[in-house]
């Protein structure tokens, strides 16, 4: 069936507003004003600022209160989250906890998991990896092959996964999993567990070196690692309706148009107050795109707060805010005055590195199209 893609208007609220200045000197205090780093938010892991944020409630800003989350909105979160990645904040490390571990244990987990786990996450002290690509597989969810049989007590998972950012550093996983089904429909079965990284028996992570020379990306591998029974996220079966929703908070954030928002700012120096003709045209363009894009995420924002599935929208924000992405340091390169001076060549060489993974993190691009013409009915 079709769904209209649905965009509303949203202006963020005064609240939302107060805390930006908030946020900006808090980084100039702790990181200093003259931090310039890349805007990626997966390129730096640094667990004491995780913590230091954790200690002005910016973890879990909208868990709620009786967790030692904020209460706050996601609005509120979106402004903290825009201000650290515009500054390059090194928030790697509690990332992917905050922005969908956490999220998807308040909706499907058991009351025990959350008292468990969600403190810790608020605190800055405890880190998630994602465990869903495998090997052969891309982003095609469906075609999970990791699986995990019952035994007494729990699972034994067997299988491999690929491309978990900071599983040789992170504490747990959330793994999908092909657990045991009479259906035949490839999105019968899946499951998600939480898998202790460090104290897991049968458990090989092994990290992968990337073009950029870091080791963030793993392959995971399990070999009758033993799982307990009460790691189960939500139903045993219900993993491909809980996955789905996850994806929701992973693909419409503002990283995934702020990647490469570093290398505007350092173009936008190092053209100055008086560009060509063709700069000024090609530097309108490009805020042009990048304002859209801030639009559309903000009103994904205003989805997520109304408690709403914007699963198709989401996909929507990161397909183009990932082609965004590439091409800021691609069209940066050809406009910068006489090559550029050393740090805007040190910004543009490292995003140009790491750039051939904006597309493909979170889903790759042929993916997100399928998705989004079968969101519009066009297949």
């Amino acid at each position: 069936m079709a769904t209209a893609l649905t965009f509303d208007p949203v202006t963020l609220p005064p609240a939302a507003e107060a805390l930006r200045s908030e946020v900006r000197q808090f980084v100039a205090e702790t990181l200093g004003n003259e931090h310039r780093r890349n805007s990626d938010f997966g390129a730096s892991h640094d667990p004491e600022f995780s913590r230091a944020l954790g200690q002005r409630g910016w973890i879990g800003m909208t868990w709620p209160t009786k967790y030692g989350g904020g209460g706050r909105s996601f609005f509120e979160r979106y402004v903290m989250t825009e201000e650290l990645l515009a500054a390059g904040a090194p928030v790697g490390a509690h990332w992917i906890a905050d922005r969908q571990s956490g999220p998807l244990l308040l909706r499907y987990g058991t009351e025990a998991q959350r008292e468990f786990f969600l403190p810790k996450i608020i605190a800055g002290e405890c880190f998630f990896s994602i465990g869903m690509s495998e090997p052969d597989s891309g982003s095609d969810l469906a075609s999970v092959r990791t699986t995990a049989t019952p035994v007494e007590g729990g699972w034994l998972v067997n299988g491999t996964k690929l491309w978990s950012s900071g599983a040789h550093r992170n504490h747990y996983m959330i793994t999908l999993v092909r657990t045991p089904t009479e259906s035949e429909s490839r999105h019968a079965g899946l499951s998600q567990l939480i898998v202790d990284l460090r104290n897991s028996s049968g458990l090989t992570v092994r990290p992968i070196t990337n073009l950029a020379g870091d080791a963030e990306f793993n392959e995971v591998v399990f070999e009758d690692c033993f799982v307990p029974a009460d790691r189960l996220v939500g139903e045993p079966g219900n993993g491909w309706e809980q996955v789905t929703s996850e994806l929701g908070y992973e693909r419409s954030g503002p990283e995934r148009f702020l990647s490469a928002f570093r290398v505007f700012v350092e173009l936008l120096r190092e053209v100055g107050p008086k560009p060509t003709d063709h700069q000024a045209a090609v530097l309108g363009r490009m805020a042009a795109h990048m304002m859209t894009l801030r639009n559309m995420s903000i009103s994904v924002a205003g989805m997520l707060e109304s408690n709403r599935n914007p699963v198709v929208e989401a996909a929507l924000v990161k397909e183009l805010g990932n082609n965004f992405e590439r091409e800021v340091p691609e069209i940066a390169r050809l406009v910068a005055p006489g090559g550029g001076s050393a740090l805007f060549r040190q910004t543009l060489e490292d995003t140009i590195l790491h750039a051939p993974s904006f597309t493909i993190r979170g889903g790759t691009r042929e993916i997100l199209r399928g998705m989004i013409a079968r969101g519009l009915g066009l297949r």
